[in-house]
């Protein structure tokens, strides 16, 4: 059975969170050295994010098409068309035959 949140633990967290939005706030409205550094961080963020997006959209198929391999090998997630066939590798070594001990 799980046991009740602890009351007193949820209690501090809100308190915290709401000092620091309330701060945040106080900051913001005061247009802060902190809260400008902020501004800067987030637009670097979002501009990256969106041209990162874009370019995606733009070159990702040609990325794709660079590190995928072409070819009936069953590489990247594909089925081989033809059985692979390891009896050369067992047959080489010699002990193919011997019983398998469990």
């Amino acid at each position: 059975m799980e046991e009740p949140w602890n009351l007193e633990f949820v209690s501090y967290a809100v308190d915290c969170l709401l000092s620091f939005v309330t701060e945040f706030v106080q900051d913001w409205a005061d247009n802060d050295m902190r809260v400008s550094i902020f501004k800067i961080l987030l637009g670097w963020l979002l501009i990256s994010l969106v041209s990162i997006h874009f370019a995606w959209k733009v070159y990702g198929i040609t990325v794709n098409d660079m590190y995928h391999r072409q070819g009936t090998a069953g590489q990247n997630g594909g089925t081989p068309e033809t059985a692979t066939n390891f009896s050369g590798w067992e047959s080489s070594a010699g002990d193919g035959s011997k019983p398998r001990r469990e």
